[in-house]
C-alpha cells in the first residue's frame, strides 16, 4: 500500500484538495481526501509543494504503429492496398519497443488510444493501451477493439483516387464506399440471423442443420459497429465531412466520435445538437494540407462552450512528452482550467468508454496517477513520478 501525502490534488470529479492524501493498493485507488487514516505499513511519499493528478489520456494517436526512426520498415499503420480494410487489427501492427512510446509518461500520459491511420476509407480496429513497459501488446491492453477507424476527406481521396487511380477520388466516393460496406454488414447480420432461425427449426424437427454462411472477418468487424458494440472513430477535418459522417451514423444508428474536427467550430451547434463527441487535434503542427488550414485551439474552446464533449489529442504528430501544452493552450484561448483538465482526463475516458477504470482519482479506479513538481498547467512544472496500475514507472 502506498500513500501520497501533503499534495495538492487536482481531480475532474473531486476538484482541488490541498494537503490531500491519495491511498492506493494492489493497483487500485483506495481513498482520496484530507482526513484519511494511513495504515502503519503503508509506504509514504511526501509530495509537499507538489500536485497529484489522474494520468492524462490521449484518445487518438498512432504510437507503436509508425516508427519513423527506421523509415519504411516501421510504417505499419496504413494497409493502403485497398480502400476498405475493416479486418485490420491495429494491435497486430503494434511494436511495444517503438521509440516514441518512451516519451508518453514524460508528458503525464498514462493511457492512449492508438491504431491504424487514415489512408483508407475504413482502416481497421483501434485499441487502448497503457505505457506500462510491457514487452508484448497483450501486457499493455486496456480495451481491444476500442473503435473502428474510418476516414473522410483528403487522405483517402489522395491515396486511392490520385495515387492509385481507383475509387474513391471524390468525397461522394468516400461516403458511397462507407455506406455500401455498412449495408453489406447489415446483409451479413441478416444472413446469420436467418441461418440461426433455420438451424433452431431444423433441430426441433430432428432434421439436418443447414450449411453455415461463410465467415467474413471484415464484415464481422462491421457487425460490431452496427450492433453498437464499438463506435466509429471518424477522421474528419472539414465541416462538410463532419456533417456527412454524422448523417451516415444517423442512417445506420451508429455510435460516433469525430476525430480531428478541425472545422468543428463552424458547425458547433449542429455537432452539439447531435450529441457527438470530438477529439480535437493535432493543433500544434504546420499546415500539411488544405483541410487543416484552420487548425487552432479556438475549435476546442468553441465546441466545449457549445456543449460538445471534447478531448484533446496529439495524433502522434505532437510529441507526447509535450502533451501538457495542449490543455495549457486551451486555457490560454479561453477555456476554464476545470474544463481543460476534463479534456485530458475524464472526457477522453468517457469517449473511450473506460471511465469506470481511468480519468479521475476515485476509489476503485486504477491507480494511474502522476506527481508533478508544481501546477501542471504551469509551463515550468515537470512530471516527477508516474504510477500505472499502482506500479511506479521509470521516467527514461
Amino acid at each position: 500500500m502506498i500513500a501520497i501525502t501533503n499534495a495538492t490534488i487536482m481531480c475532474p470529479v473531486q476538484g482541488v484538495i490541498k494537503n490531500g492524501i491519495v491511498l492506493f493498493d494492489k493497483g487500485k485507488i483506495v481513498k482520496v481526501g484530507k482526513s484519511i487514516t494511513i495504515p502503519t505499513k503503508a509506504k509514504k511519499i511526501n509530495a509537499k509543494g507538489q500536485y497529484v493528478l489522474p494520468g492524462f489520456i490521449d484518445a487518438h494517436c498512432h504510437h507503436g504503429l509508425f516508427d519513423g526512426s527506421i523509415g519504411w520498415a516501421g510504417m505499419d499503420g496504413n494497409e493502403m492496398t485497398t480502400p476498405i480494410t475493416p479486418e485490420m487489427r491495429g494491435m497486430d501492427g503494434f511494436n511495444p519497443f517503438e521509440a516514441s512510446l518512451k516519451e508518453i509518461t514524460k508528458g503525464g500520459v498514462t493511457c492512449i488510444n492508438t491504431g491504424p491511420g487514415s489512408g483508407n476509407v475504413i482502416s481497421g480496429e483501434a485499441f487502448v493501451i497503457k505505457p506500462n513497459g510491457g514487452n508484448v501488446v497483450e501486457e499493455m491492453i486496456v480495451m481491444s477493439p476500442s473503435a473502428l477507424k474510418i476516414a473522410l476527406g483528403e487522405n483517402p481521396k489522395r491515396v486511392h483516387g490520385v495515387d492509385n487511380k481507383r475509387m474513391p477520388s471524390t468525397r461522394m466516393g468516400v461516403a458511397s464506399l462507407l455506406r455500401k460496406t455498412l449495408t453489406d454488414g447489415q446483409n451479413y447480420l441478416d444472413e446469420w440471423k436467418a441461418f440461426g432461425a433455420k438451424a433452431r427449426e431444423a433441430k426441433e424437427k430432428g432434421e439436418a442443420i443447414p450449411k453455415m454462411p461463410k465467415r467474413d472477418l471484415g464484415l464481422e468487424t462491421i457487425a460490431k459497429v452496427l450492433k453498437r458494440q464499438i463506435p466509429l472513430h471518424a477522421h474528419s477535418h472539414r465541416a462538410d465531412d463532419i456533417a456527412t459522417i454524422i448523417r451516415i451514423a444517423e442512417e445506420f444508428n451508429l455510435r460516433l466520435v469525430i476525430i480531428h474536427c478541425t472545422e468543428g467550430h463552424k458547425i458547433a451547434k449542429h455537432i452539439a445538437k447531435k450529441g457527438v463527441p470530438a477529439v480535437i487535434g493535432p493543433t500544434m503542427l504546420w499546415v500539411t494540407k488544405p483541410e487543416v488550414v484552420e487548425r487552432g485551439f479556438k475549435t476546442a474552446v468553441i465546441l466545449n462552450k457549445a456543449g460538445v464533449k471534447v478531448a484533446l489529442q496529439t495524433d502522434s504528430l505532437t510529441p507526447m512528452n509535450y502533451f501538457p501544452l495542449l490543455p495549457m493552450y486551451a486555457i490560454k484561448h479561453g477555456m476554464s482550467r476545470e474544463d481543460a483538465l476534463k479534456c485530458v482526463t475524464l472526457n477522453p475516458a468517457e469517449i473511450l468508454a473506460i471511465e469506470d477504470r481511468v480519468g479521475s482519482l476515485e476509489p476503485g479506479k486504477d491507480a494511474d496517477l502522476v506527481i508533478w513538481s508544481g501546477d501542471p498547467f504551469d509551463f515550468y512544472s515537470e512530471v516527477t513520478q508516474v504510477f500505472i496500475n499502482g506500479k511506479k514507472i521509470p521516467l527514461e
